[in-house]
């Protein structure tokens, strides 16, 4: 019988519960147990990609296409395995699904209530992920925190599983404990208040994982377990730390394996976390740092930077540069800053290299395509994802190829040279406004030209290596995009050295271009850094890191 362990959050939110679940299931998957992971949002939204990147974070996007969110590319970079679209939902998908049922008299025409039916649902759905999972434990993430109306009713379906099954589910708090600098001291009272929410729902935490800026000390270990009904053991301390990577090793020195496997009578047959340990020991002792800027514009909010938008990208240059012994240093650099102030632009020639990431919108355009065309003509490393590929196409059809205002026609639709141009098949979903998850999305194949950077890249860094019916090289890479290069342009830009290194045969597109006698150039349709894990850099960012250490 597969075991639950749902993890929840207390306090305030932002305090680490992905990582925190990731660390487990690397603890329980280290004991050689099959772990998988679920997160369940309280938004209405039926998934994460209409959400505003700066309010909610990184859409993920899974192989089978979901866009979901960012804590489900912590699960798969942690798991060192993929998670699918039935691991992720949302308070709008399990409404959509009970609302679908009730219309096709999929309840006989009973009365449909909020509870049960909807905790309900969500049972149906974790217990659909454990049976095509195979997993001894699914770890089940409630998004939000304690006490919100949104998770209510996730935490209801917690406490029934918890009912029919006492033996087979767990329940850890995830809190924060300040340290007001007036006071100096470490406060517990907000976690005990937690505690007392989370009772008020019916459930008692069995583990609690004391979020803080520094480690736990005994006096405060002592009164968590005295006031929160819980053993000392099993208050985890989880103090800040310069690497997410380092959080599982240090849950292992807190015995938490040990105390999950306890608490539900099971054997623990030893933890193997060699490979962990080399890694946090790269990430400690690296110091020779490589430098890459990111231009892109969701980075400000008031007066604060959100990395989180761009978590997966950055994650990516993280596992790269610890592959080659280097310390990653990332800078946000703001397109919109290069529009009004072109000069800027040679700061450039101080990064080892830049990357254009994603995006959609007009907003801090010509800075990144000003961005792109100054890193071409001084030869420095450059990696477009996405949108960094079809501006790099647009600068280069201006600058090289002499098609003057040449643009896509996702920011001038009249562009006389509309050389990024809409997809066929989403020109009727953008004139219906259909825009909720219509996108192309998830994993599409694509065929690389031998001896292509692309190809170098590939057969470098990447272990597995199939091959296409023409005997080339064959990856599959993960999609989230409306646009695409246009052919009718295509022998104008290789006619001026472009090089289309990587096409998805079944139609003909353009998945990676690239610049030849360039120190790095390369720009792919498709987001390589969703497949990146710490303990395997995907090839194309192993290989631009590389490229800016030469």
């Amino acid at each position: 019988m597969a075991k639950y362990i749902f993890v929840a959050g207390g306090v305030m939110s932002g305090i680490g519960k992905g990582v925190a679940t990731s660390s487990i299931g690397t603890l329980l998957q280290a004991r050689g147990y099959n772990v998988t992971a679920i997160k369940i949002d309280p938004y209405i939204n039926v998934d994460a990609g209409t959400m505003n990147p700066i309010e909610h974070g990184e859409v993920f996007v899974t192989e089978d296409g979901m866009e979901c969110d960012q804590d489900l590319g912590n699960y798969e970079r942690f798991l060192d395995k993929n998670v699918y679209s039935m691991n992720y939902m949302t308070t709008g998908r399990v409404y959509q699904t009970v609302i679908n049922r009730e219309r096709n008299l999929g309840y006989e025409g009973k009365c449909v209530e909020v509870v049960p039916d909807i905790p309900e649902e969500v049972i149906r759905r974790i217990a659909r992920v454990t049976r095509e999972s195979k997993a001894d434990f699914v770890l089940i993430e409630i998004g939000g925190t304690v006490g919100e109306y949104q998770n209510m009713l996730f935490l209801e379906a917690a406490r029934m599983m918890r009912l029919r099954r006492p033996k087979d589910a767990l329940f850890i708090l995830v809190s924060y404990l300040p340290v007001p600098k007036m006071i100096g001291e470490m406060k517990t009272k907000p976690t005990q208040y937690a505690v007392r929410t989370l009772n008020s729902t019916g459930i008692q935490p069995d583990i609690i994982l004391a979020r803080a800026e520094r480690a736990l000390d005994a006096p405060r270990k002592k009164k968590i377990s005295l006031f929160c009904n819980i053993a000392e053991e099993d208050v985890i301390s989880a103090p800040d730390i310069t690497s997410i990577y380092e959080i599982p090793i240090n849950f292992e020195k807190e015995n938490l394996g040990k105390r999950i496997l306890n608490k539900f009578d099971m054997r623990d047959m030893g933890c193997d976390l060699r490979q962990w340990e080399k890694l946090v020991e790269v990430i400690q002792n690296s110091s020779e740092p490589v430098k890459i800027g990111i231009v892109g514009k969701y980075f400000e909010s008031g007066e604060f930077i959100l990395s989180d938008v761009y978590i997966s990208v950055i994650e990516a240059v993280k596992h790269a540069a610890w592959f080659h012994k280097r310390k990653p240093e990332i800078s946000w650099l703001n397109s919109e800053h290069y529009e009004k102030y072109p000069e800027s632009l040679s700061e450039l020639k101080a990064y080892g290299g830049i990357i254009v990431p994603g995006g959609f919108g007009s907003r801090g355009v010509e800075g990144k395509i000003a961005a792109i065309r100054f890193c071409r003509e001084n030869n420095i490393p450059y990696l477009g994802l996405c949108y960094g590929m079809q501006l790099a196409t647009v600068e280069f059809a201006r600058n090289v190829c002499g098609l003057e205002k040449a643009n896509t026609t996702e920011i001038d639709q009249k562009t006389a040279y509309p050389v990024i141009d809409v997809m066929a098949e989403q020109k009727v979903n953008i004139q219906k406004k259909h825009f909720g998850a219509s996108m192309r999305l998830g994993a599409y194949p694509c065929e690389l030209q031998a001896g292509s950077i692309a190809h170098g890249a590939y057969k470098s860094f990447s272990v597995k290596q199939e091959k296409s019916e023409r005997g080339n090289f064959l990856i599959s890479e993960r999609h989230r995009h409306r646009y695409e290069l246009n052919n009718e342009y295509r022998k104008t830009l290789e006619d001026k050295g472009m090089v289309m290194s990587g096409i998805n045969l079944d139609r003909n597109l353009v998945e990676i271009v690239e610049l030849q006698g360039h120190k790095f150039f390369v720009g792919t349709q498709f987001h390589p850094e969703f497949k990146s894990r710490p303990l395997r850099p995907h090839p194309l960012f192993a290989a631009f890191v590389k490229a800016t250490i030469l």
